[in-house]
């Protein structure tokens, strides 16, 4: 990128972020200049619609493998989302030093049955990486997501200084920011978020998950969090979002601890619409879609559809 575009768009963050009373954010943007040259933002990782198929389906069951499997096949089968050769970065939420029954972390179980799949498929590398806001050693152990992974075959990276280049995300208020190279330097990218109620945005699901593929000082996005947010989302575009609603964290989020606050719903999503698979996902909060800032700011954006039932929902029985 030459000098003169590059200057523009920071500035255009600049301005954003003024405007917003985010100096933090100015900050942020600057701490990229270490991760030089700028990598373009790309098109992102979706498949090609398919009219005959549900852009949501849901399955509930004791098992969250079998659940997985059913909600997968009624979506078009790992097949539509993987073909062989293939380089597959899963994110999972592995964001918290947290067992699996504090449900801050993504079910480590589907996780590694989404590797399985993956790689049944024929995907040459499966990464599965996050950045996590405790220390990474501990989050990917305790949440049992890193011994899971790498038994399914999965390379399992915690994320190292040099493992991050300048993305130009092309946001309304990100512009140039430090992203984890696996997530830009991937073939196929499936989110993989856990429910969970969030004290700031009021709940984080798929969209929100996103947060875990930037670097530097991310918790000043908080700022203006629902267009950051929507700005992430429209960068990544994932391939697939599978959101484990297994255990649900209604309260104390997005840390989490007490398993009071945990209750358990059994229950997995797959979408190729992100913002429908927040909105019936907030339906286990209380919450609906129509009500939360950054799903209805999403739609607007012409990331997805709130009214998940229009957009095409399946339920599947066991």
């Amino acid at each position: 990128m030459k000098r003169r575009e590059f200057l523009k768009k920071t500035s255009k963050a600049v301005a954003l972020a003024a405007a917003a009373g985010g100096a933090g954010l100015i900050f942020h943007n600057r701490s990229t200049s270490r991760y030089t040259p700028v990598v373009v933002k790309r098109t992102g990782f979706e498949i090609a619609p398919d009219a005959t198929l549900p852009r949501l389906t849901l399955c509930e069951n004791l098992d969250p493998v079998t659940a997985l499997h059913y909600a997968l096949d009624a979506i078009g089968g790992i097949g539509r989302f993987v073909s062989p050769g293939e380089t597959v970065t899963i994110k999972p939420n592995v964001g918290w030093d947290r067992t699996p029954e504090q449900a801050a972390n993504t079910n480590p179980h589907l996780v590694g049955e989404m590797v399985r799949q993956c790689l049944d498929a024929g995907a040459s590398r499966v990464i599965v990486t996050d950045i996590s806001c405790n220390d990474p050693r501990r989050c990917f152990l305790r949440s049992g997501i890193r011994d899971a992974a790498e038994k399914a075959g999965a390379e399992v990276i915690l994320p190292q200084d040099g493992d991050y280049l300048s993305v130009d995300l092309d946001g309304r208020l990100l512009s140039v920011w430090p992203v984890l190279k696996h997530f830009v330097h991937t073939d196929r990218l499936i989110n993989m978020p856990i429910v969970k109620q969030h004290s700031l945005c009021s709940c984080t699901i798929s969209m929100k998950n996103l947060y875990g593929i930037l670097g530097g000082r991310r918790n000043q996005l908080h700022q203006s969090i629902d267009q950051s947010i929507v700005d992430l989302a429209a960068y990544c575009r994932p391939t697939l979002t599978v959101v484990d609603a297994t255990r649900v964290l209604v309260r104390g989020g997005p840390t989490g601890g007490s398993l009071d606050d945990v209750v358990k719903a059994n229950t997995v999503m797959c979408a190729t619409d992100q913002v429908a698979a927040d909105s019936r996902a907030a339906e286990f909060l209380g919450l609906t879609g129509d009500r939360v800032k950054h799903i209805v700011l999403a739609e607007r954006t012409g990331l997805g559809t709130v009214d998940y039932r229009a957009a095409g929902y399946k339920e599947v029985t066991v």
